[in-house]
């Protein structure tokens, strides 16, 4: 595409900068970046997934950066994680060590170990608590309290439990075929434009990474007919996953243990469909089929939508767009799609005047030949 350059616009610019500073604060108060942190906690974990950085403070100061702007907190956040640097590599975590906060089924009604409703919104009204127009930090701090008390007489439950996988259970009755391990290193796509036909792990990356409404707007479409039958939430788990790195000096002679350095909250679904398995005498059965999700923080929405199109792009079929690979993960990138719309704003002045000079071109062609008619018949009238 063509540009030019814009000279003597520093001071325009410098005055545009103060102006966005402006609107920010004209009401003459300011948001502190801890209170974003306390009482955000969707938003930051959406910003967090998008940007592929688990840091909630700076998440809130990204936030508060962009006046609460999704697309450009999600900018900003990566654009500051392009300078951090990598120092070591985690061991694969395993989500079967989760501390459970959360835990659901819609396939079944009793699983091992029970369901674990946790915090959720889905068993709200979802009607307006204007109470909280009045909220201060001294109701919160007598509800913390209370609720402390509440649990103070609770008997201790001590660590909970390793919680059965719903998807073992369907592999031990025989309705699921079990995945193979896959230990090939897997992409990264924050080091390695993606190529197609991609790998799994490069799917799953940029799925994870994808802006959340678009994730979830071609997820819906998958469901609505573009090539794939109802899917079941075979289990949404939320909770925390310990990560652990290798001696970071090399010195450990003992290759089996490991550092601990924290945990982090993800949720995971594991979305089940029925699909026609061709078996070695030409037959076909049904059986159970995986789609995975995995995301930063509590994140359920954009975590069943993941495993939805994890699955449709594993089948492949160029009929459904929702299959197409360059399709689906080319156009899910918050950076790449709200990048590409900002850039029409900027100066756009050659390539315009081209298209005029063409539509000029066209419109003089195209009256050339009426002219020439109108004359005809005005001689031939004489």
């Amino acid at each position: 595409m063509g540009y030019v350059a814009v000279k003597g616009g520093t001071l325009a610019i410098e005055e545009s900068l103060k102006r966005i500073k402006f609107e920010r604060i004209k009401q003459g108060k300011v948001l502190d970046v801890t209170r974003i942190e306390g009482g955000m906690r969707g938003l930051i974990d959406q910003i967090m997934s998008e940007s592929s950085l688990y840091d909630e403070t700076l998440a809130a100061l990204a936030i508060k950066q962009a006046e609460g702007s999704p697309e450009e907190a999600v900018f900003l956040l990566r654009a500051y994680r392009s300078t951090l640097p990598r120092k070591h590599y985690s061991r694969a975590v395993h989500t079967r060590e989760m501390r459970v906060e959360r835990r659901i089924s819609a396939s079944f009604k009793d699983i091992p170990g029970g369901q674990i409703l946790g915090a959720s919104v889905d068993y709200s009204h979802r009607l307006l608590d204007f109470d909280l127009m009045h909220e201060t930090d001294e109701d919160a701090a007598q509800w913390l309290e209370a609720f402390a008390g509440e649990l103070g007489s609770l008997p201790e439950a001590g660590r909970p439990p390793e919680l059965m996988k719903v998807m073992d259970y369907l592999i031990e009755q025989g309705l699921m075929i079990s995945p193979a391990d896959d230990n090939t290193e897997p992409d990264d796509v924050t080091r390695r434009s993606i190529t197609f036909p991609a790998s799994r792990s490069q799917k799953l990356q940029v799925l994870t990474r994808g802006q959340t409404g678009t994730v979830t707007s071609l997820a819906y479409a998958v469901i609505r007919g573009y090539g794939v039958s109802h899917p079941t939430v075979g289990e949404l788990r939320v909770g925390r996953v310990p990560v652990c790195i290798d001696d970071p000096l090399g010195t450990d002679a003992d290759a089996e243990d490991s550092y601990y350095i924290g945990e982090i909250k993800v949720t995971e679904a594991e979305m089940l469909m029925s699909a026609a398995v061709v078996k070695e005498q030409g037959g076909k059965e049904l059986s159970f089929e995986i789609g995975y999700g995995l995301c930063y923080g509590q994140n359920e929405t954009k975590a069943i939508a993941m495993g939805i199109l994890d699955h449709s792009l594993e089948q492949g079929d160029s009929r459904f767009p929702t299959q197409d690979q360059e399709f689906v993960l080319y156009h899910i990138d918050s950076v790449e799609s709200t990048g590409f719309m900002s850039h029409l704003k900027l100066p756009h002045y050659v390539t315009f005047q081209s298209k005029m000079n063409d539509v000029r071109k066209t419109k003089t062609t195209a009256a050339t030949p009426e002219a020439e008619e109108t004359k005809e018949v005005e001689e031939l009238c004489k």
